[in-house]
């Protein structure tokens, strides 16, 4: 254990996508699991709350801070790809653009869609993170998770209950250590790569990609979609403090000048009350907010 570092009162804002957050009471980053059982232990031994960050791009941050633990996953890293039969194993911390982009270049279908979101395999299957009609549930075979006990779970996608923007991990204490995968094999990797490339270019087209922001905050209250309701209301480019309404795609909210947590909550409520006056529909938030 002398490579793990448990650090204190560390800024959580460059841990999220948005660049918004307090301090962490403590945060570690894991890069295998015997360095998630000691945490285990450690928290268990010091009765404190343990709270999982995946890439933080889906997450809101008190910029009070967290208390408790910090478990930021990001270094738990390995992707093992099986090109004759589309098998992927793929530790909790690998980025989906990255594992997306290798299972191109091995020729599998499935992951086009994904290249342009910039979260977490483990993130992704928490979360059921979806796009262009496709979710990351549709690829998943089963996980491996760690308890707080310490205790495996191999758990089957079926075991998941995964729904839009839902799996059963979101109400159970459990950290991802690894997820199996299973695409479609023997495409043209020439092929892929162009459809996972055209994806991109269409998210940089059509999306804030490179301005500080969470992703899409609000779910789409099916079959209607939360982006069109709020540009109808000509809401784009609105802003509460720091934090703007997108101009290019009216479910993203950027921080735009040091934006607050604060900033974004308002922004997130000011948008909530004109979408149900207008429409009677309570928009449900896709992003987590964490300290609050």
């Amino acid at each position: 254990m002398n490579q793990l570092e448990l650090k204190k009162n560390i800024s959580l804002s460059n841990f999220t996508t948005w660049r918004i957050g307090g301090p962490a009471e403590w945060i570690a980053e894991p890069k295998n699991d015997e360095e998630i059982k000691y945490l285990i232990n450690w928290i268990n031994k010091k009765k404190i709350t343990c709270n999982i960050i995946g890439a933080g791009s889906n997450l809101l941050i008190n910029d009070k801070g967290i208390k408790g633990l910090s478990l930021c996953m990001r270094q738990l890293k390995g992707i093992y790809i099986d090109k004759s039969t589309g098998i992927i194993e793929v530790r909790s911390g690998e980025m989906l653009p990255t594992l997306a982009r290798k299972a191109a270049a091995n020729g599998l279908h499935g992951l086009e869609w994904a290249v342009g979101i910039p979260g977490t395999i483990g993130g992704a299957v928490v979360m059921n993170a979806g796009a262009q009609g496709n979710c990351i549930s549709q690829y998943v075979e089963s996980i491996t998770a760690l308890s707080l006990n310490g205790e495996y779970k191999l758990m089957k996608a079926t075991d998941l209950d995964f729904g839009y923007r839902y799996s059963l991990l979101q109400e159970e204490q459990l950290i991802v250590s690894s997820a199996r995968l299973k695409l479609e094999a023997g495409h043209r990797e020439s092929k892929i790569r162009q459809i996972t490339n055209e994806n991109f270019n269409h998210r940089l087209r059509s999306q804030p990609y490179k301005e500080q922001t969470c992703g899409s905050v609000f779910k789409n209250p099916e079959p209607l979609k939360a982006a069109k309701l709020i540009e109808e209301l000509g809401l784009k480019g609105f802003r509460c403090g720091g934090a703007e309404i997108s101009k290019i795609h009216s479910n993203f909210i950027i921080n735009a000048n040091k934006a607050s947590s604060a900033d974004v909550q308002g922004l997130i409520k000011y948008i909530q009350k004109k979408v149900l006056d207008a429409y009677g529909i309570l928009l449900e938030t896709e992003v987590k907010q964490c300290g609050f």
